[in-house]
């Protein structure tokens, strides 16, 4: 029967509980909280995130009219939803270890091996083990320094490459060639693999299949779906993204399937002596009976090395190509300290929203859920004057004691506390290379003429909604290209 049948009924028993639920929404009127109105019976404020803007943006709206805290109800959920920093600070202080379990959602039961991910772990000795795990064995500044060739090849790999383009004019789409190289070094650090010159036309391709999927998976895992307020709707896949991510998740699985085959195999085969990447160094430090919280061994090292590439690539900023000064400085720094060398170098050492399930009853609600909506405090006017435009001149001025490591609650890109981003350092160093070699190898403009369009699209990393193409001129004689 088809799904469209349905509606009939649904919309005369939301009507139904509409006239006679007035009690209940009277009695939520008495919340100190702010909430907005408009709260239906049943599925609460679920109707007012919906649209195609990001769930951050339409709880940005909501802040401007209702303060830097307030109340959702989305089906049998109750939401708190905070943007200023003084409050995010007491969460991720005084309340970080009540607020470390993340919310069970439909993506990390279907596509987070049933949530054996680290990043949507319920925090306790799995959550511990797997994210000590990966953050000393790949995440470390010793280990990322032992594995810097690998982002220097790919970075050489990655110059040649647009240098080709460059010569014969053509133009660049910068932002799949930047997805490319993030994702290139991503897979050599875990599983020693790498996009060959012919699999980007090759979509049959372990590599390609592989990154086309984890791109689907970041979206889904994005946007909102409507049985993580009602879980009852998980049968009826009104969205049709439970199947999507069903099929994701298959995709995913198939391939990561054999390549830690593969790295079985060679563990075999040369006696456990050989650890050459991330999955080779897992394998290692887990017997194979191996089984915590109910997930075994092979289903740790596959949900572990895929959160790890599925993290949100470093979103790399083009807003800088609006900004002529700022290439300017940049370039002279370089150039004085390197004297014009087509140098390497070396990154500055660092020894979106954020869901969180209160465990403790000293809230109003035992199980009321946190969201600390970074992107709205990071325009927090109070603290960032004309906070939209690009100026990293701020931070060697009015905000020069601001740090990214979560200390400064008015500026955590990483967010902070207990649940922060583990690869702070290792994005770091991407995104300073990256954008140190660009700026001294070529010249850029838009294709079109026109400033960068940064407007950002659905997914968990707010990428780039429509890509961008550039036109590139080298800066430094041929010999520099060639001999990387």
């Amino acid at each position: 029967m088809d799904l469209y049948t349905y509606i009939p009924s649904i919309a005369s028993l939301l009507l139904f509980l509409y006239i006679f639920s007035r009690k209940t929404l009277k009695n939520s009127k008495k919340n100190c909280i702010p909430e907005p109105t408009g709260s239906l019976p049943l599925i609460g404020h679920l109707h007012l995130l919906g649209g195609k803007e990001p769930i951050c943006k339409n709880l940005a709206t909501m802040a401007d009219k209702h303060g830097p805290l307030y109340s959702l109800k989305l089906g049998t959920h109750r939401l708190l939803v905070v943007s200023s920093w003084e409050i995010a600070k007491d969460c991720f202080t005084n309340n970080d270890r009540t607020l470390a379990t993340r919310a069970s959602i439909v993506a990390g039961r279907h596509m987070g091996y049933d949530n054996a991910i680290f990043s949507l772990a319920p925090y306790g000795e799995y959550w511990r083990n797997i994210r000590k795990m990966a953050t000393v064995e790949l995440l470390s500044s010793h280990r990322l320094e032992k594995l810097k060739h690998i982002r220097f090849s790919e970075m050489d790999s990655f110059i040649k490459e647009l240098y080709g383009f460059s010569r014969n004019g053509d133009k660049v789409t910068i932002t799949e060639a930047l997805e490319r190289l993030t994702f290139n070094i991503n897979l050599r650090m875990l599983f020693g693999k790498r996009f060959s010159g012919n699999d980007y036309g090759e979509v049959n391709s372990e590599p390609w299949r592989y990154m086309k999927a984890i791109k689907r998976a970041l979206y889904l895992f994005g946007i909102f779906v409507l049985p993580d307020a009602l879980q009852w709707l998980e049968r009826f896949d009104i969205q049709g993204h439970v199947r999507s991510m069903k099929e994701t998740a298959k995709e995913l699985d198939s391939v990561i399937s054999v390549w830690l085959e593969e790295h079985l195999k060679k563990k075999r085969e040369n006696q456990g002596a050989s650890e050459s990447d991330f999955m080779d160094v897992m394998l290692t430090h887990l017997p194979e009976d191996t089984v915590i919280s109910g997930h075994t061994r092979d289903t740790i090292v596959k949900a572990t090395t895929l959160v790890m590439v599925a993290s949100p690539l470093p979103k790399f900023s083009l807003n800088f190509l609006n900004k002529s000064s700022y290439i300017d400085r940049r370039r002279k720094h370089i150039s004085d300290n390197h004297m014009g060398t087509f140098f390497t170098p070396e990154p500055p050492q660092c020894s979106n929203r954020s869901p969180r399930r209160d465990r403790s009853p000293r809230w109003k609600t035992k199980g009321t859920r946190l969201i600390v909506n970074i992107w709205k405090l990071h325009r927090d006017p109070r603290v960032w004057e004309n906070a939209n435009e690009f100026r990293p001149e701020r931070f060697m001025t009015t905000h020069v004691d601001f740090d990214v490591k979560g200390k400064n609650f008015e500026y955590m890109p990483f967010s902070s506390g207990r649940r922060s981003c583990p690869g702070m350092t290792f994005g770091l160093q991407v995104v300073h290379l990256t954008v140190s070699k660009l700026i001294q190898g070529f010249d850029i403009r838009v294709a079109e003429g026109t400033a960068v369009d940064m407007e950002e699209g659905l997914g968990l990393a707010l990428p780039k909604l429509n890509p961008l193409e550039v036109v590139l001129s080298p800066r430094l004689g041929t010999e520099f290209y060639e001999c990387l």
